[in-house]
């Protein structure tokens, strides 16, 4: 039987937004919706702490059983967690170079194009950008950043599994709205000097 290349980060991460793995989608989406929930009660610095706290109880509740247990029993079966002690958790420096340049990429892309949109390199794309920003201070007058981040959560885990199940028709209404802005956009640049179309 062949062995399955490991799949991708990106694979990964589809695989969890369709819940192709329930079992591991649902402990993602079930914990991640936790601790934002959590958040809206709590300071991060609470929420990490207490987690901590939680995790360090049970080792060390867990190492202290294991000890009594083993001067019990006179066993030489040695720490609990020598296995776990015993791997290398240091990251390597390919890795570190392989995302720290990813980001810088990312990072780089961003600011090239906020330059271009802020210094209306194209006037369009600069009042899309400025309508966009518009709109953006209604959302935020609405709903804060951790609100946001709730909202993202649960469509970034049910958006997806709605496309797929009704995508034709979806795609279908997607496309008459596109074309309809489009229209509207050329009407626009007919009417406004100085505002030329992109070539296609």
């Amino acid at each position: 039987m062949e062995q399955q290349p490991p799949k991708s980060w990106r694979d990964q991460v589809v695989d969890l937004l369709y819940w192709r793995d329930v079992k591991k989608s649902g402990v993602v989406f079930g914990t991640s919706l936790f601790l934002l929930l959590s958040l809206t009660l709590c300071s991060i610095v609470s929420i990490c702490s207490y987690a901590t706290l939680a995790l360090l109880s049970v080792t060390v509740t867990f190492r202290i059983y294991k000890g009594i247990l083993q001067a019990v029993q006179k066993s030489e079966e040695g720490h609990p967690f020598k296995a776990v002690l015993d791997q290398d958790v240091a990251l390597s420096q390919d890795l570190v170079h392989k995302y720290s340049d990813l980001v810088l990429g990312r990072i780089n892309y961003a600011l090239r194009e906020l330059r271009r949109l802020f210094l209306v390199e194209d006037l369009v794309d600069s009042l899309k950008f400025a309508v966009l920003m518009w709109i953006l201070t209604y959302v935020g007058a609405l709903f804060n950043g951790l609100t946001l981040l709730i909202l993202g959560l649960i469509s970034a885990f049910s958006l997806p599994v709605f496309y797929e199940k009704y995508q034709t028709q979806i795609d279908h209404y997607c496309g008459l709205v596109n074309n309809q802005v489009k229209d509207i956009v050329v009407k626009i640049q007919d009417k406004v000097p100085g505002m030329k179309r992109k070539p296609e």
